[in-house]
């Protein structure tokens, strides 16, 4: 499988300025109102006069750039359009300036995004469009393709931009506006408070942060793993990863420690969600916050950075967009291709890096789910087809790890970088459907049978890593280190917690043992009353598969779920703390 070529990496990110929404409202309303005076553009006048109605705009074209309007916030942008019609309504309106843009809208973004561009970039069928115009209709994440908040704000900026524009007269002489600057600077100020006031009190759902750095344990001298691979299906809704068959994947979290409230950061776009996965921090401090990257690369240490002061190394496989923030620690590979092929590629992929390369850590990007979401919407079955086709391919490459003697002494963390909402595929908004995904941790290392209910976040994956692998925390990592999937012998360094090596060794001291008439004291069988309650809490087929001292401690309540799997919940963690606000609204 080929690489992103530089070509692909500089078109995939002039693409995010057509893609995100905010670089989108400007660019878009600067070309509808150009095009539809094509016939004036050879009229210095003109010129004058579109200049003039920009900077009137300015204000108003700078707020809708740094306020995002998320869910149903963006019903509120039709008021200041009302506002504005009230207060001049003896301003002609050109309806025809209107019509072309909204028809220029749905032409972009049903036929020339959601057909046109899918068709050549991974082969959907030319008749998408009969279907995407619903998903556009529906769509909340914090693209160009949310028609419900893109729609008010373009029509508000042109009728300021056309409004000033036709006012303007020009004889050489005089000039005049068909309003007075008190009453445009009333409506600014106006619509600065209304902004401010809707944000600050109504957009009460983003994720509470954790205030302090890494803590909860300190990093082990020699990791309890010797490879961890991160298995990332990009997009895939925790509801519908229920309802897909999965049978490998769903075995691999019955048998490890499952993390049911695993949520995602804000705001849920992919770079950001990857940034912030392997820095172990929110994107004001790493510095990514959405896919258009304006300023290249992370600010923080990232896993990557960690690995390499111990002499380790870890690579990340994915698409072109992520190198715009982990640079040269990404292996790219091309969006380019039939998405029926594209998983397939990449695993392919993941292989020939192991082969040639072998890193300690290596994080992986199937992109097919994603990619299905965005361009046939995520409640569809296509979708759950993906899910389905991951699995396999992942059953496939865990096989192979273990043919070739990669995966003897491994942790795998399977997870999602963000769901995805209705519509076309959006996320970024944390609308249903896109704020939890699933997450579980599979290996020797790892205990068994184990759902963790408390609310975790995926800054944590960062810190587990540098725990799992014996490197120190990235700098500004904040997310505890996931030890209640951890085992407590693992944790503790006991023999045979870890590779072949240390297995042969403590299979040698357990026969030593039994020649001089017993067990060793670490499988020994329970004898005290406190020991035989704690292997109570073990899950039906797990015998000496000790929980970790942090779930097991006096810190945690932990109850056996009619099931048979163990139930972990803690009172008292470094998670996240309980949100207190309001629940997502979707209207």
């Amino acid at each position: 499988m080929k690489k992103a070529s530089a070509f692909e990496i500089v078109a995939a990110r002039c693409w995010n300025l057509l893609n995100e929404g905010r670089p989108f409202t400007p660019i878009f309303v600067i070309g509808a109102y150009l095009l539809y005076h094509v016939r004036d553009l050879s009229e210095p006048s003109f010129w004058i006069a579109f200049a003039l109605g920009l900077l009137v705009g300015l204000p108003v074209f700078g707020l809708y750039f740094v306020y995002d309007f998320p869910l149903f916030l963006r019903n509120y942008l039709w008021l200041p359009i009302v506002a504005a019609l009230v207060l001049w309504r003896d301003v002609p309106l050109d309806l025809g300036l209107y019509g072309t843009a909204l028809g220029l809208f749905f032409f972009f973004t049903v036929y020339f995004w959601g057909t046109f561009y899918y068709h050549l970039r991974i082969g959907t069928s030319w008749w998408n469009f009969r279907r995407f115009w619903k998903l556009v209709l529906k769509n909340s994440d914090s693209t160009s393709g949310n028609a419900q908040e893109q729609m008010p704000k373009f029509l508000l900026l042109l009728f300021i931009v056309d409004m000033t524009a036709q006012g303007w007269q020009f004889d050489g002489e005089q000039t005049r506006l068909l309003y007075s600057w008190t009453s445009y600077a009333c409506f600014v100020i106006g619509l600065m408070v209304y902004t401010w006031v809707l944000h600050r009190y109504l957009f009460d759902w983003k994720p509470r942060e954790i205030a302090t750095r890494t803590s909860n344990v300190t990093v082990p001298k020699k990791g309890i793993s010797d490879k961890v691979f991160v298995l990332v299906i990009d997009g895939m809704r925790k509801d519908r990863f229920e309802e897909a068959d999965a049978p490998f994947l769903k075995k691999w979290r019955a048998e490890g420690t499952e993390y049911t409230q695993m949520e995602t950061v804000y705001p849920a776009r992919t770079v950001v969600c990857f940034s912030s996965m392997f820095t172990g921090t929110y994107p004001r401090e790493h510095g990514i916050t959405s896919n258009m990257v304006w300023s290249l690369g992370i600010k923080t240490e990232s896993i990557f950075d960690s690995l390499r002061k111990v002499g380790k190394r870890g690579r990340l496989l994915g698409i072109a967009h992520l190198i715009d923030s982990m640079g040269d620690d990404v292996e790219s590979v091309t969006a380019v291709m039939h998405n029926d092929k594209a998983d397939r590629n990449i695993m392919e992929r993941a292989k020939l890096i192991m082969t040639e390369q072998n890193p300690d850590l290596l994080v992986v990007q199937f992109i097919a789910t994603d990619q299905t979401g965005h361009s046939m919407g995520a409640l569809y079955d296509e979708y759950r087809v993906k899910i389905e086709e991951a699995d396999r391919l992942i059953a496939e490459f865990a096989g192979w790890l273990k043919s070739e003697g990669h995966a003897d002494n491994a942790t795998f963390i399977v997870c999602a970088d963000h769901g995805q909402a209705d519509g076309i595929g959006g996320h970024g908004h944390l609308d249903e459907g896109e704020r939890y995904v699933p997450f579980f941790i599979h290996g020797p290392a790892v205990n068994r049978g184990v759902k963790v209910e408390d609310k975790h976040s995926l800054i944590s994956v960062a810190p587990t890593l540098s725990y799992l692998l014996g490197a120190p925390f990235p700098d500004h990592s904040r997310g505890p280190v996931l030890m209640e999937a951890i085992k407590a012998r693992a944790a503790a360094g006991i023999p045979g917690s870890r590779g072949a090596e240390s297995k042969k060794a403590a299979a040698a001291a357990k026969s030593e043992a039994a020649k001089q008439g017993g067990l060793s004291a670490a499988n020994r069988e329970p004898a005290s009353g406190g020991d035989k309650q704690s292997a109570a809490r073990r899950a039906p087929g797990t015998k000496d598969e000790a929980v970790s001292d942090v779930v097991a401690g006096p810190a945690a309540r932990i109850g056996a779920a009619k099931s048979g799997e163990l139930s972990v919940v803690p009172r008292n963690t470094a998670a996240l703390p309980e949100r207190t606000s309001k629940p997502v609204r979707k209207k």
